[in-house]
């Protein structure tokens, strides 16, 4: 897992050489609301969910985007750091769980008119760390997980504002464990399922 990581790292930073000679490059953050798939616990082998569906929290995301212009449409890749949090209801008490990750969208755009554009595309998602109050992180079944970006966006001068919809497509369980048994004892879908809302400013001269 941490090879493909490193691979997409180095793509990307080959996207940055490109926008550089192309349209250009910036940083952007944001905010989010967030939310994850059902809670299971298991007793005696047995699968009992928790909570059909976690509540949804805020989280946000903070990174670099590279812009390649290809005539009317455009290439648009991005490294984020983004933090996300849910919350369940476990042992009568609410709990928050948190997903570090670094994100990488690769988004293809088109301008629809005057400065609104809208994009979409795939998005390589590379777990950090699960956190979940009260339980101990046992395993987690993939790392490296694949997503969808969809959405749209304001472009004025250096500024541009977004608003997308990203959800988790690969199958990613997160398990955990309590103070009692050894074996995983809860599981959760950690597949994220959000609203980003998201500032970024260019840093580069817009080529001509």
């Amino acid at each position: 897992m941490k090879k493909r990581f490193v691979l997409f790292s180095i793509l990307f930073i080959s996207f940055i050489g490109l926008s550089t000679a192309q349209s250009g490059f910036g940083f952007k953050f944001g905010l989010s609301y967030n939310s994850n798939g059902e809670l299971s616990e298991f007793i005696n082998n047995t699968k009992t969910v928790i909570d059909n569906k976690g509540k949804g929290k805020s989280g946000f995301n903070v990174g670099f985007y590279g812009k390649i212009d290809l005539g009317p449409i455009y290439v648009r890749p991005e490294l984020v750091y983004t933090k996300t949090t849910s919350e369940y209801e476990l042992n009568s008490t609410l709990e928050d769980y948190k997903i570090s990750k670094l994100d990488m969208p690769v988004l293809v755009g088109i301008r629809v008119i005057g400065p609104l554009h809208i994009f979409a595309g795939p998005a390589f998602q590379y777990v950090l760390d699960n956190e979940l109050n009260g339980l101990s992180f046992n395993n987690i079944e993939n790392d490296f997980t694949v997503g969808m970006n969809i959405g749209a966006s304001v472009e004025i001068g250096r500024l541009g504002l977004d608003v997308r919809y990203e959800r988790g497509l690969s199958t990613n369980e997160a398990e955990f464990v309590n103070d009692i048994v050894t074996t995983p004892a809860y599981r959760i879908d950690s597949r994220p399922e959000q609203i980003i809302f998201s500032l970024s400013y260019r840093l580069s001269n817009k080529k001509s």
